[in-house]
C-alpha cells in the first residue's frame, strides 16, 4: 500500500501508546508530565526525520526534483543547465557626418537595460546603423524596431538619442520544465552513437533551441535532416530560427556527430497555418477569447511536430477545455490542416467567423 507520512499528532500518540504497552505502569497521558514531555519531544525529532525523508523522496528522481536537484542531474549527464543568450543586433544614430562613436560606447534604454557598441564607427551623412550587444543575458535584452535608445555618455558630434533597427537574440536561462524533460529524454533514451533521438538531443542543448525533429535519410541516403525551433528566442517570428541559430545548431552538431554520416542539414520548418472558425460561442467575451488561444497555443505546443496531422478533436478538446461547461461550433477552412515536412501553426479565424445565437 502506498506510504503516507503521519502527522506530528498521531506520532505523539503513538509514542504515548507505545510506553503504556511496553512500560507497565507509565502514564503519558498526564499533561506537564516529565514521562509526557519526553515522549513528545521524541516525536518532534521523529517527524522532523519523516519530513526530511519526503524531502530526500521527491527530490531523488528528477520527475519531481526540485531546482538545486534537477541541476545536478543535469550536471552529471550533460553539462548542465542552458544559460541565458545576450541580445545584439543593430542600433541607428545621427549626427555630424565624420562624426567618431568609439567602440564600447554604451547606449540604455528607459528602464535601465545597457547595449555596448562593438566596433568603432564613423557617421555618415545618412543614420548610421551600429552593431550594438546587451550587457544583461536575458530576453530583456531583445527590443522591437523603432524603440528608442540614449547614450549614456555624450559623444563630441553625436546624437544622444538612438533607435533600434534590431535587437534579438537575448533568452533567459532554460526553465526547469524545459531541463526536466531534456533530463528525462535522456534518461529514457539514452545515446545511441548517433540514433534519431540523439540528434533530438544534441539540436536542443544548444542556447535558445527549444524543440527539433530529426528525419533519417530526408536528403537520400546516408543523410540526416534535423528541424529546430526557438520559441522563446524567436517568439516574433512564430519561433522560426535565424540563420545565425541554424549555424550555431550546425556548428554543434559538427562536434558530435558520427564521422561516419554522409551529410547533415540543419533547417527550419514550414509552417502550415492552421485555420479555424468558431460560431455560436456561449460565452464570447475577449477574455474568453484568449483563453482560447492560449489553449489551441498549449495544445500545438505539445502535438505539433513536422508531418504530423493535427486532428479535430485535438483542437476541439482543447477549445472545451477554455469554454469549460460552455458550447461552441467548429468549422475549419481547409480539410487538410497539415502535410509532410510542414509544422502546425495557429491562425484562429474569428472576426465574422462568430456568430451569435
Amino acid at each position: 500500500m502506498p506510504w503516507t507520512t503521519p502527522t506530528l499528532t498521531e506520532i505523539r500518540r503513538v509514542n504515548r501508546d507505545n510506553l503504556g504497552a511496553y512500560l507497565p505502569g507509565a502514564d503519558a497521558s498526564v499533561p506537564n508530565n516529565a514521562l509526557r514531555v519526553l515522549s513528545d519531544q521524541n516525536a518532534g525529532g521523529a517527524y522532523l526525520a519523516l519530513l526530511y525523508l519526503d524531502y530526500i523522496a521527491n527530490n531523488a528522481l528528477p520527475d519531481r526534483a526540485e531546482t538545486a536537484w534537477l541541476d545536478r542531474w543535469a550536471d552529471i549527464l550533460f553539462g548542465g543547465r542552458k544559460a541565458a543568450t545576450f541580445a545584439e543586433g543593430t542600433v541607428v544614430v545621427t549626427g555630424t557626418p565624420g562624426a567618431v562613436l568609439p567602440a564600447e560606447a554604451v547606449f540604455a534604454t528607459s528602464d535601465g537595460v545597457q547595449y555596448q557598441a562593438k566596433a568603432l564607427t564613423y557617421l555618415s551623412d545618412e543614420p548610421t546603423p551600429v552593431t550594438v550587444a546587451c550587457l544583461t543575458a536575458g530576453a530583456i535584452g531583445n527590443r522591437d524596431a523603432g524603440a528608442p535608445l540614449g547614450l549614456s555618455a555624450a559623444v563630441s558630434g553625436v546624437d544622444a538619442a538612438a533607435v533600434v533597427r534590431r535587437m534579438e537574440g537575448g533568452a533567459d536561462p532554460e526553465s526547469d520544465d524545459a531541463l526536466r524533460s531534456r533530463v528525462l529524454l535522456r534518461l529514457r533514451r539514452p545515446p545511441m552513437g548517433g540514433s534519431q533521438d540523439d540528434y533530438v538531443q544534441w539540436a536542443t542543448a544548444v542556447a535558445g533551441v527549444t524543440r527539433a525533429w530529426a528525419e533519417p535519410n530526408g536528403m537520400g541516403l546516408g543523410t540526416v535532416v534535423v528541424r529546430v525551433l526557438c520559441d522563446d528566442l524567436r517568439a516574433t517570428s512564430a519561433g522560426l530560427p535565424s540563420d545565425a541559430d541554424l549555424d550555431r545548431v550546425r556548428a554543434y552538431l559538427d562536434t558530435v556527430r558520427p564521422v561516419c554520416v554522409k551529410d547533415f542539414f540543419v533547417v527550419a520548418p514550414v509552417l502550415q497555418g492552421l485555420a479555424i472558425r468558431i460560431r455560436k460561442l456561449s460565452t464570447d467575451t475577449p477574455s474568453m477569447r484568449l483563453a482560447i488561444e492560449a489553449s489551441l497555443q498549449a495544445m500545438l505546443l505539445e502535438r505539433a511536430e513536422p508531418g504530423q496531422t493535427i486532428h479535430a478533436c485535438w483542437v476541439s478538446d482543447a477549445i472545451s477545455d477554455a469554454v469549460g461547461d460552455g458550447s461552441f461550433d467548429l468549422d475549419f477552412e481547409d480539410a487538410e490542416m497539415a502535410s509532410r515536412g510542414h509544422m502546425g501553426s495557429l491562425s484562429p479565424i474569428y472576426g465574422g467567423g462568430i456568430s451569435y445565437p
